[in-house]
């Protein structure tokens, strides 16, 4: 069966969920990342520290999952 991972860039985190062909969610995974605050109102992140939580998050989903990569179809990234 072949799944869609879907990742949610956020303000505060990054959450991958994996739908089965149904649109039924089957797992998801989610991680905090850091928040830099270099003048008041300003807010800003590190992009190394965001691609290594993606990473983190989507290898989550797949093991709650117990889904393999090859049986991903697609994968689409809001922000």
């Amino acid at each position: 069966m072949k799944y869609i991972a879907a990742i949610d860039q956020g303000t505060t985190g990054t959450r991958c969920i994996i739908f089965d062909h149904a649109g039924q969610a089957i797992a998801s995974h989610y991680e905090e990342h850091r928040q830099i605050y270099p003048q008041p109102g300003w807010v800003e992140h590190d992009a190394r520290e965001i691609w290594e939580k993606t990473r983190v998050t989507i290898a989550g989903a797949l093991a709650r999952g117990n889904i393999r990569a090859s049986d991903l179809a697609a994968i689409g990234v809001t922000n």
